[in-house]
């Protein structure tokens, strides 16, 4: 799945036009690698936003296409 898609279905932000300007501002990194939207994402890759001061790094543990809310929050863990 790609990126900004990932991001998107697994509510880590809103909108998917965000996640591609927050890749394209090089805030994403993908184990440790600036990362495009297009990077594809797998299970147990390691993502690193930088939100304002506070960077949220996740680990991946699924990847769906489609999740219900409440069903999002399974999608990645908080390191």
């Amino acid at each position: 799945m790609r990126l900004d898609k990932f991001l998107k279905v697994s509510r880590i932000i809103k909108r998917r036009t965000v996640a591609n300007e927050a890749c394209d501002a090089e805030r994403v990194t993908v184990n440790g690698r600036p990362a495009k939207a297009s990077t594809q994402v797998k299970e147990g890759d390691i993502l690193e936003i930088a939100f304002g001061t506070s960077p949220l790094k996740v680990q991946v543990l699924s990847v769906k296409e489609t999740v219900k809310k409440e069903e999002a929050k399974e999608m990645y863990k908080s390191i």
